[in-house]
């Protein structure tokens, strides 16, 4: 289906402010972008850049005063994100090179903290998927989603002791308890197409079967398109912007993402 996903950005800014952002999704097997647009006001260079975990990211300094950060993107994606129960653990020394800085402890996600908890949950499933799906199933169970009260980023180990949290939050649970139990996982920000209330959203895909899936704990299942952003080890890795030197101030942030009229003959 075809999506039309956008972020819109206004900040008040003191003194000229350097920022690194990551707001432009790339191409690739699971979603393709036909139309693009990124206005930044005023206009100003962008340098741009890929980073180590192949996420498009954009070096600016903002002027003094008023700034703004508009980005559309007219994507295909798939209805649902696919589902594998049985799909086997991948063993360690099987595993593609690049999954690896996936498996170990992270800022947010410390998996060594998690042996314990991520046996005790995985105990008698089928290794690899299911193993993931029982680590889904409680965080959902254990944990209480709270959208829009995540201002400050906590760690697996927070979130599993405070017992609530916002979507980076259980996604971190999520990921530490998968490394855990030696299953590469990564995190995700974009746009979920079902999401309510509508914001950015955080996921999290685990390495199994040979391939990447997607696992998202504040949700019932998987239906709704996905847009990928950025990916990363943790949130530390995939901030939409990052503004360096003074604080400055946001003022606004809206996400919208809908179906386009075309998804009906253009699946």
């Amino acid at each position: 289906m075809w999506l039309n996903a956008s972020c819109f950005l206004e900040f008040q800014i003191s003194v000229p402010t350097p920022f690194l952002l990551m707001l432009r999704p790339r191409s690739g097997r699971r979603q393709w972008i036909e139309r693009e647009e990124y206005i930044l006001s005023p206009s100003v260079e962008a340098v741009e850049f890929t980073d180590s975990f192949g996420n498009l990211c954009q070096r600016v300094v903002a002027p003094a005063g008023y700034f703004s950060v508009r980005t559309s993107v007219d994507i295909k994606t798939a209805e649902e994100s696919e589902i594998a129960p049985g799909a086997q653990f991948v063993e360690v020394q099987n595993l593609p090179n690049e999954t690896l800085p996936f498996l170990y402890p992270s800022r947010y996600c410390e998996s060594d903290r998690f042996t314990e908890l991520a046996a005790n949950l995985t105990y008698g499933y089928t290794p690899g998927y299911d193993q993931c799906n029982a680590i889904v199933d409680y965080i959902r169970n254990s944990i209480r989603y709270t959208p829009g009260l995540g201002q400050q980023i906590i760690s697996a180990t927070e979130v599993n002791r405070l017992g609530s949290g916002v979507c980076r939050d259980m996604a971190h649970l999520g990921i530490a308890c998968c490394r855990a139990i030696s299953i590469p996982a990564r995190m995700v920000v974009g746009y979920l197409e079902v999401l309510k209330p509508m914001d950015l959203h955080a996921w999290f895909e685990a390495y199994v079967g040979n391939r990447w899936y997607t696992f998202d704990p504040t949700q019932s299942d998987l239906r709704g398109g996905r847009v990928a952003i950025a990916i990363g080890r943790d949130a530390a890795d995939v901030a939409i912007y990052t503004q360096f030197g003074e604080p400055v101030e946001l003022l606004n942030m809206n996400v919208d993402v809908k179906r386009s009229p075309r998804s009906s003959n253009r699946n």
